[in-house]
């Protein structure tokens, strides 16, 4: 069967912008959710400046508890430069990720220097993670539409993500950072991305800010993408980025897929537990579009809530 391989980003995009903050012990409770949920790959956490991302502080207690408890978990943890990376390293990190955004001021925006300063940072970072040994991932955010500068060139779009492919990126992950995409963009930005690079390396991080995120899920699985970044709840928002709502929620991607016969080996009734388990975290009721219909579906039970 087609297989879907999907990396929950709910511990760090999903959280690292909610107000109250969480501890390192519901962080485990969550991961241990949706592993139990049958994820294999999630994005743990960021090694970026506590004062700029509160929320990540304990970047480096929770990533060495993970490798711990689920070793055989794709756990990456978000660097933002080569002092990042030292730091991840420090804790055991086997997998990391960087952020370059496509335009100058979102860039600026996000960390403080511009496009091409960043791109010769991510550069160099990734290829000092490769010769660590470690996996990379890259992403390429406003990949569509970035909040400050309007549209996003598609050759700068072909340019950055060909750099990353260049600098040694094992997966390179087109962001609509904003959820500003609609899916005849996506199919195109694909076709023209896969000129230039391997498909098997090219993964989607969606937002579905206008309400087209699922759409334009389907929009990349037609152009041949198996990778997707989700998050459950639908948890998570870009912070630097005005307008960037929830990311795509990994229960309603798994429901299409499920429904449109690909395999994820994710159980939507573990989704769920999770979900249940994040509204108490945080307070506040969480889900994606298909959520209130799963619960229906499943007689009105609701997952066991506890933190």
């Amino acid at each position: 069967m087609d297989t879907l391989h999907i990396t929950d980003v709910s511990p760090r995009d999903g959280l690292q912008n909610q107000s109250a903050m969480v501890s390192t012990q519901d962080k485990l409770g969550l991961v241990e959710r949706l592993v139990a949920a049958g994820v294999r790959s999630i994005e743990a956490t960021s090694f970026v400046s506590p004062r700029a991302v509160p929320q990540m502080a304990d970047a480096g207690e929770l990533l060495p508890r993970l490798a711990a408890r689920w070793p055989q978990l794709r756990a990456s943890a978000l660097v933002p430069n080569l002092k990042g990376l030292e730091r991840a390293q420090a804790a055991g990190a086997r997998e990391i990720a960087v952020v370059l955004s496509a335009t100058e001021t979102m860039n600026r925006k996000n960390i403080n220097m511009g496009l091409s300063e960043a791109l010769d940072i991510s550069e160099q970072t990734l290829e000092r993670a490769r010769s660590l040994g470690l996996r990379t991932r890259a992403y390429v955010a406003v990949a569509f539409e970035c909040p400050f500068e309007g549209p996003t060139p598609q050759a700068e779009l072909l340019r950055l993500a060909g750099r990353m492919h260049e600098a040694g990126a094992d997966e390179i992950v087109i962001a609509d950072t904003t959820g500003a995409a609609a899916p005849a963009q996506v199919r195109d930005r694909l076709a023209a991305l896969r000129d230039v690079l391997p498909l098997h390396q090219l993964a989607l991080h969606l937002h579905d800010t206008r309400g087209l995120g699922l759409a334009n899920a389907w929009a990349g699985l037609e152009a041949g993408v198996r990778r997707f970044d989700a998050s459950v709840g639908g948890l998570g928002g870009c912070p630097f980025a005005p307008g960037a709502a929830g990311n795509l929620a990994t229960e309603d991607l798994v429901l299409m897929a499920e429904r449109s016969g690909l395999a994820t080996g994710v159980a939507l009734d573990g989704l769920l537990e999770a979900i249940g388990f994040a509204e108490a975290v945080l307070d506040r009721p969480l889900g994606g579009r298909s959520s209130a219909w799963l619960r229906r579906a499943r007689g009105g039970r609701t997952a066991p809530v506890s933190a």
